[in-house]
């Protein structure tokens, strides 16, 4: 009876348990990806800054007038025009101020995120197709036919 390097157990308890197999090591990309992190990395700066100029557009006009409202009461009850008090005068403004900050985040997305994000995704079709290539190259390698080749 010999021994069978196959074989899980040792034979003999003063035998050494075989070593692990190696792990296959995946096989490096002839190309490297088109997407970059430096894309991602731009495309969340400009969409952070869009929110930044939105938010603070909408919220920074209403703390505004939160705050006169809290620390200048006269200001706010004095009126500018016959019958309207300053207060209501800045209230009624914070629906446009709002339509602005809407405007602002359009205006930004359209002119400064969504030519990056376009950008990002043309890369990831092309990486994609570029994938898909090789792995059906690789697929009739291992088959081995050749391309328009039927295998019987």
């Amino acid at each position: 009876m010999s021994h069978d390097p196959s074989y899980p157990h040792p034979t003999y308890p003063w035998q050494p348990p075989p070593p692990p197999p190696e792990p296959q090591r995946p096989r490096p990309d002839r190309h490297a990806p088109l997407g970059r992190h430096s894309d991602l990395r731009i495309l969340r700066g400009a969409y952070r800054r869009q929110r930044r100029v939105a938010t603070l557009t909408a919220l920074g006009y209403f703390v505004v007038f939160l705050l006169l409202s809290a620390f200048a009461p006269s200001l706010m009850t004095g009126t500018p025009a016959p019958g309207l008090p300053a207060g209501l005068l800045l209230a009624l403004l914070q629906l446009p101020v709002t339509w602005l900050a809407i405007v602002l985040y359009e205006r930004t997305a359209r002119r400064h995120v969504d030519p990056l994000a376009d950008r990002i995704r043309k890369l990831a079709e092309i990486d994609a197709r570029r994938d898909d290539t090789r792995t059906a190259r690789e697929s009739r390698d291992r088959r081995g036919t050749r391309p328009g080749e039927v295998r019987r």
